[in-house]
């Protein structure tokens, strides 16, 4: 970073300063670890002569574990696109403005856990729904390992409540579907013939005023062998939104080999492919009682509101484990 003309390629150097963050994500709590192991190996020494050091000993062995924890957790995660950034796309599934209202719901989630983690999110896409919430959106969330933290999220998202739309008070069941692709650097070899991908414009939906839209700004492709469609419409700039949708193209397809490549993976072992992609993978529920639990590991938390406001890294720690088939702890 401090070579000269480093800086002269911003593109470039965002990935490799992006790629220093991954690495210092792992080193540095690693160069803690061991230099806290010397110290607690010393205090023991000194715990046999003074019990006040003795008294220190259990708290410091807690505070390491818990660190080495963290750590084995960062170390599943040595996937292909594991440390780059995540596309993350919303879209509200079957449950009518239920459906809307809770795909908004998710994307505050996402939006608040990316604030608590230290990740920047970036809103890419966003289609209001005319009587509330949304029909979909897409976020970009960039840190170390966003990625690989954040895919285990692909899936059905399911939520139980009572209607605040229905003058009954009836429950109402809604789905919204999470998508999750590693936001590839432009330097990623993934090849797209650009004879096979349908470019359609579209003028932008917008709430009207003096700021609607009045030209075909929006940007549609449509990949026809894999029928993978992105769409991207934030920009005023018709030129700014082919860009990002070709990056959102390029996204979906690394997903694709991935996928494809956890499968081949599975079938030579014999194993069921540990993706859950396109699946029905956690439940939300606020009546009759609070708890959300990932379908998959099992793992349940009691405070509903706590998971709403982005304390989700529980859930993501306990799909690692899950995705490495290592055994989990009841409830975890």
């Amino acid at each position: 970073m401090a070579a000269p003309g480093f800086w002269d390629n911003q593109q470039r150097a965002q990935v490799q300063v992006e790629q220093r963050k991954g690495l210092l994500a792992v080193v540095k709590p690693l160069d803690e670890i061991l230099a806290a192991s010397g110290d607690l190996t010393a205090m023991i020494e000194m715990a046999s002569e003074d019990e006040a050091f003795a008294a220190e000993v259990p708290a410091e062995v807690e505070r390491l574990e818990e660190s080495l924890e963290d750590l084995k957790l960062k170390a599943l995660l040595n996937g292909p696109h594991d440390m780059d950034g995540a596309l993350l796309t919303i879209n509200a599934r079957d449950g009518g403005t239920d459906a809307n209202d809770w795909a908004e719901m998710l994307l505050r989630m996402y939006l608040q856990w990316a604030q608590k983690n230290g990740y920047s999110a970036k809103l890419i896409d966003r289609q209001d729904n005319e009587e509330a919430g949304i029909n979909n959106a897409t976020i970009a969330v960039h840190g170390p390992m966003a990625y690989g933290y954040l895919k285990g999220e692909t899936g059905m998202h399911r939520l139980v409540r009572i209607s605040p739309f229905n003058s009954e008070g009836k429950r109402q069941t809604s789905f919204a579907a999470i998508d999750v692709s590693p936001e590839v650097p432009d330097s990623a070899e993934i090849e797209i013939d650009e004879a096979d991908v349908r470019v359609d414009t579209y003028r932008a939906s917008g709430a009207g005023g003096q700021h609607v839209n009045k030209t075909d700004s929006a940007i549609r492709l449509t990949h026809g062998p894999t029928g993978i469609v992105v769409q991207c419409q934030n920009e005023r700039s018709q030129h700014k939104n082919r860009a990002t949708a070709w990056k959102m193209l390029r996204a979906r397809m690394a997903r694709l080999e991935e996928e494809r490549r956890e499968a081949e993976e599975a079938d030579k072992y014999q194993q069921k492919a540990r993706t859950g992609f396109g699946s029905q993978i956690r439940n939300y529920f606020l009546h009759p009682d609070q708890r959300v639990k990932d379908a998959r590991t099992k793992f349940q938390m009691g405070n509903f509101q706590a998971v709403l406001d982005g304390d989700i890294q529980p859930f993501l720690d306990s799909v690692l484990r899950w995705r490495a088939g290592q055994p989990l702890e009841d409830g975890q």
